[in-house]
């Protein structure tokens, strides 16, 4: 849909995160105009990030929304061409009953975004950020992945491994905004990035980068999650996002991920290029022969999509880099 000066009018839910504002940004640069919404506008530590990108005093609007509040993403969706869905609530390590307090609110909130979709009448396509944890989460570990695969939720309640409740909630919130899409006739797409990682624009460090900075800070809460593990890096995620909502083609669910890896093989990488943070080579507990399970995005390089940041090219402490050094700039890396 033509915006108001010809340009294409999107909306961005958690636009203020890490992964929304690098996507409101790379669509400000590719002359969208972009509706950002976030839980209030006029928190200047929360929105200041955004105001400053390249055009965003002609292209670039915020909006008032919560996942929580039915019908408050009506105003910024009406009229847009595409919706990116990339806001979930991501507090769960405190939360004391998981069903009613992060699952359910976490399911609602798509389907409210969905149901503004759809009373729009002017949307699209719908892309929607999902993850990885929608998949590979079994009682028996899969030998790979693919997009075929759903998480098994009734393994992550009984088990309760770290992060259970992010699983069971975007596996339930993405099968919920399938069959939302398919009885209302919307165009859905959903991506799955694996680990996101790299720089940030945001003002606080992302949860995501204690995943990325866990050998560093020795934070051996994550060394189970990194044992057999996937990333990538934020800008191939939000080039991706883009490129799934311009391509006519584009349908289903899409695997984002670039690297493949096993504990072993981050902490050698990474105890090369930064010798100084004397990073651990060993794990107690953890199998040093593990092998990498792969996570392949055939379906996503089969549509056509390149990845900047390749496994060709760059190892996976190259990976990793960008988010130590946004860190290292920005004050935010523990003393050595």
């Amino acid at each position: 849909m033509a915006g108001e000066e010809g340009g294409t009018t999107v909306c961005v839910t958690g636009a203020s995160g890490f992964i929304g504002s690098w996507l409101v940004m790379r669509l400000l640069e590719r002359g969208y105009y972009v509706r950002a919404t976030v839980r209030d506008p006029f928190n200047e530590d929360k929105v200041k990030h955004l105001l400053e990108l390249g055009s965003a005093s002609t292209h670039l609007s915020l909006w008032k929304a919560d996942l929580n509040e039915e019908g408050s993403f009506d105003d910024a969706i009406h009229g847009c061409a595409g919706v990116f869905h990339v806001a979930t609530p991501m507090s769960f390590y405190f939360v004391k009953e998981p069903e009613n307090e992060f699952i359910k609110p976490t399911v609602d909130g798509v389907l409210n975004v969905m149901r503004s979709c759809c009373k729009a009448k002017t949307v699209k396509r719908i892309i929607y950020t999902s993850t990885t944890g929608t998949i590979g989460i079994q009682q028996q570990p899969p030998t790979h992945y693919d997009e075929s695969v759903w998480t098994d939720v009734d393994f992550c309640r009984t088990t309760k491994m770290f992060a259970w409740m992010y699983f069971v909630a975007k596996t339930e919130a993405e099968k919920a905004a399938w069959k939302f899409a398919e009885e209302n006739g919307l165009d859905l797409v959903t991506i799955q990035p694996s680990s996101v990682i790299g720089p940030f624009i945001t003002t606080n460090r992302p949860p995501c980068t204690e995943n990325a900075l866990a050998l560093i800070t020795k934070n051996r809460a994550f060394y189970t999650m990194l044992a057999q593990s996937h990333a990538v890096n934020v800008d191939d995620v939000c080039n991706a996002h883009i490129y799934l909502f311009e391509h006519p083609q584009a349908a289903g669910r899409y695997i984002c991920s670039s690297h493949s890896f096993t504990i072993y093989d981050l902490a050698n990488s990474l105890s090369k290029k930064y010798p100084e943070y004397d990073i651990q080579t060993k794990f107690e507990g953890i199998d040093e022969s593990l092998k990498p399970i792969p996570c392949p995005s055939k379906k996503l390089l089969d549509l056509g999509f390149r990845f900047k940041f390749n496994s060709q090219e760059y190892d996976v402490a190259d990976l990793f880099a960008e988010a130590i050094e946004a860190c290292r700039e920005k004050g935010m890396m523990p003393p050595l």
